[in-house]
């Protein structure tokens, strides 16, 4: 790199829940660091999402007394992955998002857990959220976290090169800013926690068929680019089949609705007026089962108390005020809303019952009685599970196994534990990704930075 090239000891890759906890963590630990984002304001996947995060053991989950384990949360999340899901990465995930919980409420972020319902897979309440319940909020309080404990993000600065040097040790980065010119940085150690390629259509209509015609409800910056450079630098990808997707996409409106609604007793039912999977299972996969209907959509159908519940989920308040909701006083107004026979609907909620099997799988706690609400839906695609192989402690992978000597994943990037399918998607599963390996990412950073080392800025070349 350029001699006179500006020098951080480390440097980060996009400023999400995954950047802004690395950066935390090094700042805690005294070292110097830098967020690099290609937006104008922090956002990403983060900001779109529930912002609801999954934690065992925290001293939060302790006070409230729900007796969960590190091992009961790794049993979850092989169980949902049918044991796809990389076993390193689940253990030493489900044990450093707990860490990472804790150390960001000793900083004066706030965290409840959330009650009332279990998520699709999990056996125990272990959610965490700030108080406003969602990805915007978290990642509000997560900026003014890590701005509070020095650590400097520059904004509008996408990163478009990684210099290497002979030996595959980065050298550091060239970040095009708003007027086209190219800034570079030095570094000494490398986080990758920027993106998958969920916004890259190419790339999905490659790797991930089912989400062709899926809508798309993730951050635009996720096009790929640590898939490339990874490959440029001849690292291991893994897992690229896996993804997070989402059967509860309200549509015309663009919106994502809640799908506690569905667990505690709301149906899907298609525009034939049939309940088409046990919808239980989870809302990822579901995605796939609504893509799958006749018009590549679905109705979420609820009653009233659901309804009261639903209006304490800041998504679904936004979903009602843009007109998505739709009421029904009888059976035979349902139908009309829906354009399905009267009949059809009708034999499928008499399914809908107390302890009644439905022969998809599902036994309900209750019938669903007038008023009827419906909320029309179609499958989206969230965010993708796969990217770079990573080890244990977040170092990417080569080829053949060995680690590059000081580049780092985790979140978006990197391999998560949902495995290589849909259906391994446990709730939450991104953000203990983005959050477990952010935590793991920066000890990993500040071991390599001891008062011994010395940083390496030599020349290199652009890779």
């Amino acid at each position: 790199m350029p001699e006179e090239t500006a020098h951080v000891p480390v440097l980060i890759v996009g400023s999400g829940a995954c950047g802004l906890t690395t950066a935390i963590r090094l700042r805690m630990a005294g070292v110097e660091c830098v967020l690099l984002e290609r937006d104008a304001v922090p956002s990403g996947s983060t900001a779109l999402s529930s912002g609801f995060v999954p934690a065992a053991q925290t001293r939060l989950q302790k006070s409230l007394g729900i007796e969960d384990s590190h091992a009961a949360f790794a049993q979850d999340v092989v169980a949902k992955s049918h044991g796809q899901a990389a076993p390193h990465l689940v253990q030493a995930y489900t044990q450093a998002v707990s860490q990472a919980i804790d150390a960001l409420e000793e900083k004066g972020i706030k965290f409840e857990v959330l009650d009332g319902f279990l998520f699709p897979g999990h056996r125990v309440r272990r959610m965490h959220a700030v108080p406003e319940h969602t990805g915007l909020a978290l990642m509000a309080a997560m900026e003014r976290t890590a701005s509070q404990a020095g650590a400097d993000t520059l904004t509008e600065a996408l990163v478009r090169e990684i210099w290497m040097d002979d030996n595959d040790r980065v050298l550091g980065v060239g970040c095009m800013r708003p007027d086209g010119s190219m800034e570079r940085l030095a570094c000494d150690v490398l986080v990758l926690a920027c993106n998958g390629y969920g916004g890259n259509a190419a790339m999905v209509n490659e790797m991930l068929p089912a989400m062709r015609n899926a809508a798309f409800g993730g951050h635009v910056g996720n096009d790929g680019s640590a898939i490339a450079w990874g490959k440029a630098m001849g690292a291991r990808l893994a897992d690229l089949g896996g993804y997070q997707g989402h059967g509860s996409w309200v549509t015309p409106q663009g919106a994502l609705m809640t799908w506690a609604i569905i667990m505690e007793g709301g149906v899907q039912i298609n525009g034939e007026g049939r309940r088409f999977h046990d919808e239980t299972q989870g809302y990822s996969e579901a995605a796939v089962n609504v893509l799958d209907q006749p018009g590549n959509i679905a109705w979420n159908v609820f009653d009233g108390p659901l309804l009261d519940m639903a209006r304490k989920f800041p998504d679904f308040v936004e979903a009602e005020k843009a007109g998505a909701v739709r009421k029904a006083n009888t059976i035979l107004e349902l139908a009309a809303t829906m354009g399905c026979s009267v009949e059809t609907l009708q034999a499928t909620l008499d399914q809908v019952g107390p302890q009644q099997a439905d022969g998809l799988g599902r036994v309900f706690k209750r019938t669903l009685q007038a008023p009827y609400y419906a909320v029309k839906v179609t499958g989206a695609l969230f965010h993708t599970q796969g990217g770079l192989d990573i080890d244990a402690t977040c170092r990417v992978l080569r080829e053949d196994g060995r680690p590059l000597p000081n580049l780092l994943a985790a979140g978006g990037a990197a391999r998560g534990v949902s495995g290589n399918e849909v259906w391994g998607y446990l709730s939450g599963n991104g953000l203990l990704s983005a959050i477990g390996g952010g935590w793991i990412a920066a000890g990993t950073a500040a071991n390599q930075l001891n008062p011994e080392y010395q940083p390496n800025r030599s020349k290199g070349t652009i890779r």
